[in-house]
């Protein structure tokens, strides 16, 4: 295969709407402008990787419609390697997002083909460094992947959407990354009112390391030898939220997979969505390492 990090995951063109806030039922409202971006968690954390400087293969599915050529269009722009694309009839998987004034978002997702990924896809002779797996496809495919790699490649978990608690991928995530609700549902905590530090406790007990990413409040963490760490969100005028966790979780592949240990690796990722969110959406594909460890003092 020849990469560093294989990413597994879903495909989506992502239909983005900007509007003044998220209609009620019933509501028609008039928005401010659309954009059309590649998306889905397997894509945006692919090509995150592989702008953040590291050498990525991307096993998906996209379909015959007019949708699957600018999503191997972006994957072909930050260079990503298409060798385990598979091509299925049927719909492309996207999604709605309406974005208000304030950043935030709504979203509504379409699998379509994404739901026919298979394991097989992947090319593990020589195996990569890192792999990368989300909760957008099914999950039966996730642990037909696990059971092909060997033990030494670190396994990143992105635990979202959130899901009800996975034994399997409990039990081989190396690198567990999960928002203050995933983090709830997989320690099998309160969900309604999620305490992050306690999900931290629980879900470090079972030897992995474990990042809750907090959004305007940072993340904490805690590395597989107990360490426990945190940093504070940077300071950045927000322009939209959307993808900002993913652009988190390849910037961490990519520093996993050059050698970094999980503080340093999930600064920079850090300094990856602080840039992500602050940049507008025309402009993100041209973020760099170098931008972004000079933005920080990384």
């Amino acid at each position: 295969m020849g990469a560093d990090i294989l990413v597994m995951g879903a495909l989506h063109l992502d239909v983005i709407v900007n509007a003044p806030a998220l209609p009620a039922p019933d509501e028609t409202m008039m928005g401010k402008d659309v954009a059309y971006r590649f998306g889905g968690k397997g894509g945006n954390q692919a090509v995150s990787a592989a702008r953040m400087g590291g050498k990525v293969a991307m096993i998906g599915v996209v379909g015959t419609d007019d949708f699957a050529q600018p999503l191997r269009a972006e994957l072909a722009r930050a260079d990503v390697d298409m060798s385990m694309l598979a091509t299925c009839d049927g719909a492309s998987g996207m999604s709605v997002a309406i974005v208000q004034n304030d950043g935030s978002y709504g979203a509504v997702v379409v699998s379509g083909v994404n739901r026919q990924i298979n394991a097989q896809q992947a090319k593990l002779d020589p195996p990569p460094k890192v792999v990368v797996l989300q909760n957008e496809i099914p999950v039966a495919e996730n642990h037909a992947l696990l059971a092909r790699l060997p033990q030494d490649v670190t396994v990143i978990w992105n635990a979202a959407p959130a899901l009800t608690r996975d034994a399997v991928m409990v039990g081989r995530a190396d690198i567990l990354v999960v928002n203050r609700l995933e983090a709830a549902m997989q320690a099998g905590l309160p969900h309604d009112l999620p305490d992050p530090e306690a999900a931290l406790t629980q879900l470090a007990r079972e030897g992995r390391a474990v990042i809750i990413t907090l959004g305007a409040d940072g993340y904490i963490a805690q590395a597989r030898d107990g360490t426990r760490f945190g940093a504070k969100a940077h300071r950045v005028p927000v322009i939209s939220t959307h993808g900002a966790g993913d652009a988190f979780v390849g910037a961490l592949a990519a520093e996993i997979a050059r050698g970094a240990d999980l503080a340093a690796a999930a600064a920079f990722a850090q300094g990856a969505a602080a840039l992500h969110v602050s940049t507008p959406l025309e402009g993100r594909a041209d973020i760099t390492p170098a931008q972004l460890r000079h933005a920080f003092g990384l």
